[in-house]
């Protein structure tokens, strides 16, 4: 069996059209999806991770390591928003019994 047909050319612009095409998902699960907080908090993961890939794509083509580092701070902010917002939307729905963004939205003081 023949493998060559599998192989995938991996350079600089495959990487920025998967970043992009997964940017283009995570606004399309906030704007579309608005009712849904966890598909809300998943889309921000999405945008977090394009970004991430574009730092270390644009690492690597320029050869320097500040993108790889930005890039970590990026993840580690992304994980600290995951936990809190988990962390909230479960204090909230032990609360109202509910995690739509309507109602979480009258609370606001």
């Amino acid at each position: 069996m023949d493998t060559s047909i599998l192989w995938i050319p991996l350079n600089l612009g495959t990487f920025t059209d998967m970043s992009s095409i997964l940017f283009v998902i995570g606004t399309f699960g906030i704007f579309v999806t608005r009712r849904n907080l966890i598909i809300t908090l998943m889309s921000i993961e999405l945008i977090l991770l394009a970004v991430n890939i574009n730092f270390i794509n644009g690492s690597l083509f320029l050869d320097d390591l500040f993108g790889q580092i930005f890039a970590l701070f990026i993840l580690t902010t992304a994980a600290a928003e995951a936990a809190i917002g988990l962390a909230l939307l479960i204090g909230y729905y032990r609360l109202r019994d509910s995690i739509e963004t309507i109602i979480v939205s009258t609370i606001k003081g």
